[in-house]
């Protein structure tokens, strides 16, 4: 099965709001009990060379936290300058007692792909995929949400996306919920946002109709502010901690 000739031009997304040495840290709460907890944090780091970004995030929990529940989480994603589609996307996480690796190579000409994938690297098994048009992994959407422009979207318009995780296809909805200036940031200020909620997918970790809210930098970086989203147990909240080598200057940002 080959894409036709067109296939780049039909799933390009332009890079307009970010750059190598780009580095933001989360600051990682959980709601148990009604009680928010400070569990940890999440670092995503922009690297390139000639033809390809390399996108790193790696989530672990605070040494105070992890008698309740201990995660070292490692993702990758290696993704086309032209496109911002995944060539290579991989993931080695520890969550608990769960642990997996998986290695997943894209092929988006041919729309084809492998996964080595089991709960060790080296226990890891080969399996082949196929996929349609336009596939992301799910840190390389993150990045291409990020260059969508929210600026032209009307409140509740959606724009769609296809993602590929745990050896399946999903198709998403990256709706427009608004504008919502003067948005407060927890240790960093007031900040002009864009308010976004993407599809999530029902599974062991989101229960069916959970909402995922997102506030985004209304300025060209478009920088994920903070991340509200429900779990099976409980919900999350993921709030911007500091951030360097941005593309352009954080104009968002409200001098009080």
């Amino acid at each position: 099965m080959v894409a036709g000739p067109d296939y780049h031009e039909e799933c390009r997304t332009e890079n307009t709001s970010f750059k190598e040495g780009e580095k933001v840290v989360y600051k990682v709460f959980y709601n148990w009990n009604f009680v928010w907890l400070s569990a940890g944090e999440v670092t995503f780091e922009v690297s390139e060379s000639a033809n390809e970004y390399r996108i790193a995030a790696t989530g672990r929990t605070y040494p105070s936290y992890e008698w309740f529940f201990k995660v070292r989480d490692y993702y990758f994603t290696y993704i086309d300058k032209n496109t911002l589609l995944p060539h290579t996307f991989i993931r080695d996480v520890e969550e608990g007692n769960y642990t997996l690796y998986d290695r997943v190579s894209f092929d988006q000409a041919a729309q084809q792909g492998t996964s080595i994938r089991g709960k060790t690297r080296d226990v890891a098994k080969l399996q082949t995929f196929e996929f349609e048009n336009c596939i992301h992994d799910m840190l390389s959407l993150i990045y291409k949400m990020r260059n969508i422009d929210y600026e032209s979207m009307k409140e509740g318009e959606s724009i769609p996306a296809k993602m590929f995780m745990d050896m399946n296809t999903y198709e998403l909805d990256i709706r427009m919920k608004g504008r919502e200036p003067n948005k407060w940031v927890k240790g960093q200020g007031y900040f002009n946002t864009f308010m976004i909620s993407p599809e999530l997918i029902a599974g062991e970790v989101f229960n069916e109709d959970a909402q995922m809210n997102i506030w985004v930098s209304d300025d060209e970086n478009r920088v994920p502010l903070i991340i509200e989203s429900p779990v099976s147990v409980g919900s999350v909240k993921v709030v911007l901690k500091e951030y360097s080598g941005l593309k352009h200057p954080f104009t968002s940002k409200v001098e009080k």
